[in-house]
């Protein structure tokens, strides 16, 4: 079974539920960035959350969530499409600590003083959407909850899993986003929770029957229909066009000193770790453009 988006809603209509099956998807992405142990639980959570955040988009939207705080990972960064395309990079993918009471320490490792930044490309032209909220817990599921409560307004309970196999690879990663929409029936909220509360550990339900189970046991024996389901993958997105734009950020001067001391330039996408060589007359013509004035 590969890595899926399950959308789902109670028959009443008041509750949404989604939940997600991402193994693969965060085994891949934690081998190109060469994580740690603790960095590679932290980031497959992120992967799986922002999944989860994409499934809510709409066609030709994009999302991207930011988590940087002051601990060792310094950030992560995590990029979702509406089509299931999901990326991830780390700041420092070897930072790592020591479990806490048998706890892999993620909130440590991010750091407990810092912010999450989600911004919304709406494929509609214009500036994206940004969020900003403090980080309430740095453990990812509860900071993407506290997000959508209060920056979306749309009381949310997030949970996300990973563990590791022996060789240090991942062996499950997934998790679940349950919302309470407007019309939501406050004892269909209460006996939701309640099935949280007493929800089996998510490997187990991964293993189980993927993002499907994970539905089945939290709605429990309250009626609902399954919307939609659909893969969700790593695709980069990278290319040279967004590598020139991002060298025309640095100004002119600097482009010019690297053309004069490096007689090229090499950078290396940091979600794919693919590397892009520009020759001198690249960056000539880079230098040209950054002079241009502006709306030229």
């Amino acid at each position: 079974m590969g890595d899926q988006i399950v959308r789902a809603l109670c028959l009443s209509g008041g509750i949404r539920v989604l939940a997600c099956s991402a193994g693969e998807l965060a085994h891949e992405i934690c081998e190109l960035q060469q994580s740690s142990a603790t960095a590679r639980i932290a980031l497959s959570r992120g992967l799986a959350g922002g999944a989860l955040m994409g499934s809510l988009l709409k066609n030709g939207q994009r999302t991207a969530l930011k988590f940087e705080g002051n601990g060792p990972l310094r950030k992560m960064i995590i990029e979702a499409d509406f089509d299931g395309a999901v990326r991830g990079c780390l700041g420092n993918p070897a930072a790592d600590l020591e479990p806490v009471n048998g706890r892999w320490n993620v909130a440590g490792l991010i750091g407990k003083a810092g912010f999450l930044t989600v911004s919304k490309d709406l494929g509609m032209g214009g500036q994206p959407y940004l969020g900003v909220v403090q980080l309430v817990s740095s453990e990812i599921g509860e900071d993407l909850a506290y997000y959508l409560a209060d920056s979306e307004q749309t009381p949310s309970a997030v949970g996300l899993g990973a563990t590791l196999a022996e060789d240090g690879h991942i062996a499950t990663c997934g998790g679940f986003l349950i919302q309470a929409l407007p019309k939501a029936d406050s004892g269909v909220i209460d006996a939701i929770m309640f099935r949280i509360a007493g929800l089996p550990a998510l490997s187990e339900l991964l293993e189980g029957g993927g993002a499907e189970r994970i539905v089945r046991e939290l709605f429990g024996d309250i009626p609902y229909t399954i919307l939609e389901s659909h893969d969700i993958f790593f695709r980069c997105g990278c290319g040279m066009e967004k590598i020139e734009r991002a060298l025309l950020t640095l100004g002119r001067e600097e482009l010019h000193e690297m053309r004069l001391k490096r007689e090229g330039a090499e950078v290396t996408c940091e979600f794919c770790r693919k590397t892009y060589r520009l020759g001198v007359d690249e960056l000539d013509s880079l230098i040209t453009l950054a002079s241009e004035p502006s709306g030229t």
